[in-house]
């Protein structure tokens, strides 16, 4: 009776594993962890803990030809903000943890 028992538990268990597991999402699915030149998210800025430091943080806006960035602070959705200029005008401008940059 016990090696029934047992039996039926380790194939209850073989059987809830294999459901459990999810599929690997499709490549159009998926999102740079980082953005490249050539790519941008058209939902930036994305929330999501954001593993940029600050240096690094001004170093990719300064990057991208923002000057002047100041008041370069992580929010609470993981999104850093900061003033700065680019072409001479005053923006605001954020960066996710994916790379993209949005100014307004």
């Amino acid at each position: 009776m016990k090696r029934v028992i047992v039996a039926t538990a380790f194939l209850a268990a073989s059987a809830l594993s294999a459901y459990a597991q999810t599929p690997t999402p499709s490549p159009e699915a998926e999102t740079p962890a980082v953005a490249t030149p050539d790519t941008t998210n058209p939902t930036a800025p994305v929330e999501g803990a954001n593993s940029f430091t600050e240096e690094q943080a001004r170093a990719r806006l300064q990057e991208n030809g923002y000057t002047s960035v100041t008041g370069l602070k992580l929010d609470d959705k993981g999104i850093w903000q900061a003033s700065a200029t680019k072409d001479g005008k005053p923006v605001t401008v954020a960066l996710d943890y994916q790379g993209n940059i949005v100014a307004n």
